[in-house]
């Protein structure tokens, strides 16, 4: 990984938890963009919502980063329409020329003023269908790799759009999101692989007990309500 390493924050996203679609849960996919700086707090921004705090938010999902460069990719092949911008799949930062194969796990970033560390990817589910309009956009996240990853905040502070964000340090270069995720989402992994994500303290709580299910094999996971709408 030779990419350079400082980012501008080209974006900035937050929303509320509203009821989107009858039947189901409400929820805060919908992010609207902001100029002003945003505190970040350990939960995340101070002005954004999470609907379903069992799945969603929390310490360890406190800021979802999405790569801007992937929305070309999404448009060719005809999954968004021309000219969709960024915060259409619910991210709250966006820049370009980070992506998933560029970050590790456990990679520590000044965000603005506030200091963030890489805890997983993100797992996708039923909202990103319903969110888009397309019935199959869970999967295509999952297929693609192109998922983006989440931070914890390790020191609170305010993120505003043309911020710097600055790799501090990287304690587990081995491990990509793009790998790690795949191998989350797929659970094709070997057991020496699993027993070493189980045991990786910068990995989310979550994503170590799976993986560490994984290394036993005692993993009993559905994913179809996860992907389905």
């Amino acid at each position: 990984m030779t990419k350079a390493s400082e980012y501008v924050v080209q974006g900035v996203f937050v929303g509320r938890a509203t009821a989107r679609w009858p039947g189901r849960p409400p929820s805060a996919i919908h992010k609207s963009a902001v100029d002003a700086p945003q505190s970040l707090g350990l939960h995340g921004f101070e002005n954004d919502q999470q609907a379903d705090l069992a799945v969603h938010g929390g310490a360890e999902k406190a800021v979802h980063h999405y790569a801007g460069d992937h929305y070309a990719a999404w448009q060719a092949e005809g999954l968004m329409k021309p000219g969709t911008h960024p915060a259409a799949f619910g991210e709250n930062i966006s820049t370009v020329g980070l992506v998933e194969e560029d970050v590790c796990i456990g990679d520590i970033f000044r965000l603005g003023r506030a200091l963030v560390q890489v805890s997983q990817g993100r797992q996708p589910c039923w909202k990103l269908n319903a969110h888009t309009g397309h019935d199959n956009m869970a999967y295509q996240f999952q297929k693609t790799r192109r998922t983006g990853w989440y931070y914890r905040v390790l020191e609170v502070g305010k993120v505003a759009v043309g911020d710097q964000i600055s790799l501090i340090e990287r304690p587990q270069p081995k491990w990509s999101v793009a790998e790690v995720t795949h191998l989350r989402l797929t659970k094709r992994v070997s057991p020496a692989d699993a027993a070493v994500l189980g045991d990786m303290p910068e990995l989310a709580t979550g994503w170590r007990t799976a993986f560490a299910r994984m290394a036993d094999g005692t993993l009993d996971e559905d994913t179809s309500k996860r992907l389905g709408f």
